[in-house]
């Protein structure tokens, strides 16, 4: 049992190290700096440097920097794309110190699972911010930079006092960020298509059809449909006008009733 209880917790702390430099790496240091110093946590040898006070100082002055940064409109997204070169490899370095004393086959395969953890949640990050940031008031950013904040403290509380809960949580995490980032990831497009459409980058008439007009027809069927219906009532039209013609010709006697007929069975199988 005891065995079994190690296991989860390395793991909880391996994946949570991770998970959580993907979304804030010195609020992460920070944790578990803090932790290993003050005696509430056993740090793996190969993380014990983070309990040094020199590391648990700089984690601090750094988390500050981006505490402020994080909440700018325009300058988050900035921040994230920077740290998308710091974020990524030290979760694949977190992991691997988290994991132990491994064989180097194991430590090489950790550190490919918790980088890409990382990654997983700074572009689940990176991507919902550029969408925020669409929208012109502050408010938004500061409500999504607190909660990353609260989840970050929180999920590795968790994952130091109660592994098993976070490993489901974090289950869960993974589920919705593979079902959200498409998602995220095509209305990103579409935004960039938007603003190059104004500046003139992108022609206008290859953008995708508005979302209320695929709701409502299905998008470019609906037009191909709506434009097939006008052509067809057209040409209704333009045959109903010939046999009005036909009828006043053959109504003056220019065209006799053998004529007459012949000419509208003609424009009838048209």
């Amino acid at each position: 049992m005891e065995g079994y209880d190690a296991l989860v917790g390395t793991l909880a702390l391996t994946m949570g190290a991770s998970w959580a430099s993907g979304i804030n790496l010195y609020a992460a240091m920070l944790v578990l700096g803090v932790s290993g110093m003050s005696g509430g946590l056993d740090l793996p040898p190969d993380l014990e440097i983070l309990a040094n006070p020199l590391v648990v100082g700089a984690a601090g002055l750094m988390y500050g920097v981006e505490f402020f940064a994080d909440k700018v409109p325009g300058v988050d997204s900035l921040w994230d794309g920077l740290s998308t070169f710091v974020r990524i490899p030290a979760g694949a370095m977190l992991a691997a110190g988290a994991v132990g004393d491994v064989s180097p086959v194991m430590e090489m395969a950790t550190a490919v699972m918790g980088g890409s953890l990382a990654a997983t949640s700074h572009f689940t990050k990176a991507g919902t911010r550029a969408l925020i940031n669409t929208s012109p008031e502050p408010f938004t950013n500061w409500g999504a930079s607190i909660t990353e904040d609260v989840a970050v403290f929180g999920g590795l509380w968790v994952a130091l006092n109660n592994p098993v809960l976070f490993l489901v949580l974090l289950v869960v995490f993974v589920a919705l960020v593979i079902w959200m980032l498409p998602k995220i990831w095509r209305l990103i497009v579409a935004i960039f298509k938007k603003i190059g459409s104004w500046i003139g980058l992108v022609d206008k008439s290859k953008l995708d059809p508005s979302p209320a007009l695929a709701m409502a027809g299905g998008g470019s069927g609906a037009v191909a449909t709506k434009s097939a219906s006008a052509a067809d009532n057209s040409a209704t039209d333009n045959i109903a006008a010939q046999i009005a013609d036909l009828q006043k010709l053959h109504k003056d006697g220019a065209l006799s009733d053998e004529e007459f007929q012949q000419a509208k069975a003609r424009l009838l199988n048209s």
